[in-house]
C-alpha cells in the first residue's frame, strides 16, 4: 500500500529528463509543472505531480491524488488499487486502459504494525516512478497508486507495495497497451529501507 510519499528537487530534474526523453523538448506547461515541484510530503486528496500521455510523447502535470467514491450515503477517497484486479473492476478498468500515468516520487513511507515509520527509496536512483491511472471528475482528473505483492526488501514492513516502474518502462507504461498487462505482472526492484532512527538494507 502507498499512504503518503515524498517529491524534492531530484524529483523536478529527474522528472524533466524523462519528459525530455520522450518529447525531445518541454513545452511551456509541462516546463511549469515540473517548476511547481519542490520539497514536500504527498498525502492522499492533495495535487501531486504526475507523467501522462500527451500525444505521442509524455507531459507532466498535476492531478489530485485518490479517486472520490459514495457507497450509500458515505463518501470515501480510494487511493490505491490492486494491479492484480484493477483491470477488471469497472471502477478502475477505462483508466488501466486508456489512462495510465507514472508518479514520480524521491520515496515512499509505510508504517509497520507497531507504528514504526519506514521510508523506501533506491540509493543508486534519484526518483522512484509508481505506476497508476487517472480517471475524470467535474473538477478535472484524479489519480490513484497500483499496489502488488511486497518483494522481499518490503516484506518484513509490510505485505503490499506500490508498483513501480524502471525509468526505461515508464513510456512503455503510459503509451503503449501492448505491454501493460506485463507490467501490471512485473515484480518491483528491491529498495533502501530506514527509518528516522537508522538506515538498513534488507538485500
Amino acid at each position: 500500500m502507498c499512504g503518503r510519499y515524498y517529491i524534492d528537487d531530484d524529483t523536478a530534474k529527474e522528472t524533466e529528463k524523462l519528459v525530455r526523453q520522450a518529447e525531445a523538448k518541454l513545452h511551456g506547461a509541462s516546463a511549469a509543472a515540473i517548476r511547481r515541484i519542490g520539497s514536500a510530503d504527498i498525502h492522499p486528496s492533495e495535487e501531486a505531480p504526475v507523467l501522462l500521455a500527451d500525444g505521442g510523447g509524455i507531459a507532466c502535470v498535476w492531478l489530485r491524488w485518490g479517486f472520490p467514491m459514495e457507497q450509500g450515503q458515505k463518501k470515501r477517497l480510494v487511493f490505491n488499487a490492486r494491479c492484480e484486479s484493477a483491470a477488471e473492476k469497472p471502477f478502475f478498468r477505462d483508466g488501466i486502459r486508456h489512462r495510465r500515468i507514472a508518479v514520480p516520487a524521491a520515496a515512499f513511507y509505510e508504517w509497520d504494525k507497531a507504528k514504526t515509520k519506514y521510508t523506501f527509496q533506491r540509493q543508486e536512483q534519484k526518483a522512484l516512478y509508481m505506476a497508476g491511472c487517472c480517471r475524470h471528475y467535474s473538477d478535472g482528473e484524479h489519480f490513484i497508486i497500483l499496489t502488488t505483492d511486497a518483494n522481499s526488501s518490503m516484506q518484513p514492513v509490510h505485505n503490499r507495495m506500490p508498483l513501480l516502474l524502471e525509468e526505461t518502462e515508464v513510456r512503455d507504461w503510459i503509451l503503449n497497451s501492448d505491454r501493460t498487462d506485463s507490467l501490471l505482472r512485473k515484480i518491483p526492484p528491491l529498495l533502501d529501507c530506514g527509518t528516522d532512527f537508522e538506515q538498513m538494507s534488507f538485500f
